[in-house]
């Protein structure tokens, strides 16, 4: 049968892919007085007068929002709250599955930022990390950005910053495997909205080389009138030769194509423009810039895409179930841009040397190494930031 269609059979079938499970027994009297009135009491009066111990006293220490507003929901655009829930409930399973990390989605019906903004900041108490999820840019980066100011638990925007650091565990792997050393690299990245901007700001962090960023409008370069703030800001730390023109320009001797953009885009005569041994991560869904046989005619030595159907897929699985793990372990009180590079260099380190090739940049998704590895290295870095409270 059709994915499509056994899938939707199947949610008629699970009526919702989590729920809540009373970790406790409540079968008896005594249990009762335990579990809720009067003994609960006792827990309320001690966390009143310390709200950390809401960490002891609850399960705030490993429990995430996944929060969305319904404005980019997969490649469905803006669906809505409502249609966007099945997404939410299967991303908080994947936290269970792979992290042993208690997720509840929340779907919010606003696209004001003010809005969305308050009502994260008013429950934020509940969770000791908030996963936004599926929010439109540029929007999402005001709600981050803000979020990140008046909340005291990390705020992660998975789109962004979980596409980052998968993307930039790819490369790192991908340069061995093509031989380039660190810092050599002129990368072009494909789409200059929230998952572009994420992974060009990541990938200049670890310091992989240059990046010319290109839209639908073309290169982004510095004085160019259609660019919006976000682009504007990228433009003043990418194209350092002023590049000017269209993504065929761009990827003209580049070492490295990225794409989140659009379907069937890049064709193998652009890829064969690359320089040689050519890294091309496509990564449009369901449909990438270039299908990965294309991209090989071109001359293309690496190929990663989104889909679980080609080798090398780029999946944000591998990425947020361990990072939040890691930060709920010490209570981080952010997410800085150290601790994504660290969980970067930790999902590629789970694909030993001796097993690295062109077909096996990644850890299978079902590795069970990948979650602690994350986790242990996020933790680390969170410690020598300053940012661990536990």
């Amino acid at each position: 049968m059709d994915i499509m269609k056994l899938s939707l059979e199947k949610h008629r079938e699970w009526k919702g892919k989590i729920e809540v499970v009373s970790r406790v027994p409540v079968r008896t009297k005594g249990d009762l007085s335990l579990a809720y009135t009067p003994g609960v009491a006792q827990a309320c009066l001690e966390i009143a007068k310390d709200e950390d111990l809401s960490y002891e006293l609850t399960r705030r220490a490993n429990l995430v929002a996944v929060i969305t507003d319904g404005t980019a929901v997969l490649g469905l655009g803006d669906i809505g709250p409502s249609a966007a829930m099945p997404v939410m409930e299967g991303k908080c399973a994947l936290f269970k599955e792979f992290a042993d990390v208690d997720a509840f989605p929340i779907c919010v019906a606003s696209k004001d930022v003010d809005e969305i903004v308050r009502t994260v900041a008013l429950i934020s108490k509940s969770f000791g990390g908030i996963n936004l999820e599926d929010i439109s840019a540029p929007r999402c980066f005001e709600v981050e950005r803000r979020l990140k100011e008046v909340c005291d638990v990390p705020i992660f925007h998975d789109d962004q910053h979980g596409t980052a650091i998968v993307v930039a565990a790819a490369l790192l792997n991908a340069m061995k495997v093509t031989g380039r050393a660190m810092g050599s690299a002129r990368i072009v990245v494909n789409g200059a909205g929230a998952a572009g901007i994420a992974i060009t700001k990541l990938l200049l962090q670890i310091g992989f080389g240059t990046v010319v960023m290109c839209d639908r409008m073309g290169i982004l370069c510095k004085g160019e009138e259609w660019m919006n703030p976000a682009q504007q800001e990228m433009a003043a730390v990418t194209n350092p030769d002023k590049l000017r023109g269209t993504l065929k320009d761009a990827m003209k001797g580049a070492d490295v194509f990225i794409g989140v953009s659009a379907p069937n885009i890049v064709t193998a005569e652009m890829v064969s423009t690359m320089a040689e041994k050519s890294i091309v991560f496509p990564m449009a869904n369901p449909t990438p810039e270039i299908m990965p046989d294309e991209a090989k005619k071109g001359g293309a030595c690496v190929v990663g895409t989104g889909r679980s159907d080609f080798p090398n897929q780029i999946n944000n699985v591998l990425a947020f179930p361990g990072i939040f793990k890691g930060v709920l372990r010490v209570r981080a009180r952010d997410i800085n841009d150290e601790m994504k590079a660290a969980a970067a260099y930790a999902i590629a380190g789970v694909v030993g040397e001796e097993e690295l090739s062109g077909e096996y940049l990644l850890p299978n998704a079902f590795d069970p190494k990948i979650a602690d590895a994350v986790a242990d290295a996020v933790a680390g870095q969170a410690i020598r930031s300053g940012l661990a409270r536990a």
